[in-house]
């Protein structure tokens, strides 16, 4: 019996073993996905498992601290050498018998909105400069702003007059409008004027938007139609005898802002400007920020490599680089003061006192 029962489990453990073999075989056959398969399935797959060693520990947060810290001080000068001007100009432009009701100063076509103002250049600034306008306190990502548009109109105009989600979509006469929507509507329209001595300084107002814009988001053959038109204005007016793709003021406003506090561009001065030369600046300050708290600034910038300043990347990448090496000197310390012998389990949970095996 005894013989008969070996024999049974030889020639069962046989069995399988060949059809283990023409199970492989099959999968051989099918290709090189199957084996990947039978691989993952049965937890064969070649797997990369490093040990953490004191020593690799420290190692990689000493040199990830060294790597970080550079980087970061890099960028920081980067930022520093950008020269900035920041001249806010909402306020002192409204004449002083309007500072308690700056709404009605600003909604009255008949009182002229012209403002001069003077600002000295601090340090040299190197051309091209480029101005911005900022504005503060201003929610362009609303979500019933942001939608208020037809990409479609911008693209291929009224023959692709989907207007649905655009407020206003027609003007008192039943005609519609292109541009239509709210962002279009309130385009900002304040101008500016800069002069050093007598000479007047150029603004270049070319290629201020994105390329992929002017091509490809507003139509070369979309021209503005009956726009502004209405008793209600709200920004800047469009030339009817301009396509979209050439009113770059208007593809910069477009592309809406994510924070309530932003900078778009205006234009580039192309002349370096000397250290302590006194720029004259003549503002229209037409545009109405009063009726909701806002407030504007005009801001002349240099830039660098990195763009233009912002301290913020290169003083976090020197404070993530500190936190690295202090913490390598902190699990130094603690390796040297309490040494654990490599695989050594009696720190393991289950070796703790008090709790049972």
């Amino acid at each position: 019996m005894e013989g008969d029962g070996e024999s049974v489990s030889s020639s069962a453990s046989t069995a399988l073993v060949a059809a283990d073999v023409d199970a492989r075989s099959i999968l051989v056959l099918r290709g090189g996905r199957s084996k990947a398969m039978y691989q993952f399935t049965q937890q064969s797959l070649p797997a990369c498992k490093p040990v953490l060693t004191p020593t690799s520990v420290i190692s990689t947060l000493f040199l990830m601290g060294i790597f970080c810290i550079p980087i970061g001080l890099l960028s920081l000068h980067a930022s520093l050498s950008v020269v900035e001007i920041v001249e806010r100009y909402d306020s002192e432009c409204v004449p002083h018998q309007f500072r308690l009701n700056k709404v009605a100063y600003i909604k009255d076509s008949l009182i002229p909105k012209n403002c001069s103002r003077y600002l000295k250049v601090p340090k040299y600034m190197k051309a091209p400069i480029y101005i911005y306008y900022q504005l503060d306190n201003y929610y362009q990502n609303h979500r019933r702003y942001v939608k208020s548009r037809s990409d479609k109109q911008l693209r291929y105009g009224l023959q692709y007059n989907d207007t649905s989600s655009c407020i206003p979509e027609e003007s008192n006469d039943g005609l519609p409008i292109v541009p239509c929507g709210l962002i279009s509507w309130s385009l900002f329209n304040d101008t500016y004027s800069f002069f050093r001595g007598t000479d007047e300084l150029r603004i270049n107002r070319k290629n201020i938007a994105w390329k992929s814009d002017r091509d490809h988001k507003f139509g070369k053959h979309v021209f503005p139609f009956n726009f502004q038109n209405g008793t209600l204005i709200g920004g800047a007016m469009l030339d009817p005898n301009v396509p979209l793709s050439d009113q770059e003021d208007l593809i910069v406003w477009m592309r809406t802002a994510a924070l309530p506090s932003f900078r778009k561009l205006y234009g580039k001065i192309e002349e370096d400007l000397e250290a302590n030369d006194v720029i004259s600046i003549y503002f229209l300050n037409n545009y109405n920020t009063y009726s909701f708290g806002g407030r504007k600034k005009l801001v002349l910038s240099t830039a660098s490599w990195l763009g233009g300043r912002n301290n913020f990347l290169g003083m976090a990448y020197i404070a993530i680089g500190s936190c690295l090496i202090v913490l390598a000197l902190v699990f130094i310390l603690l390796h040297v003061k309490n040494p654990r012998p490599y695989g050594d389990a009696m720190y393991v949970s289950w070796n703790w006192k008090g709790i049972p095996n």
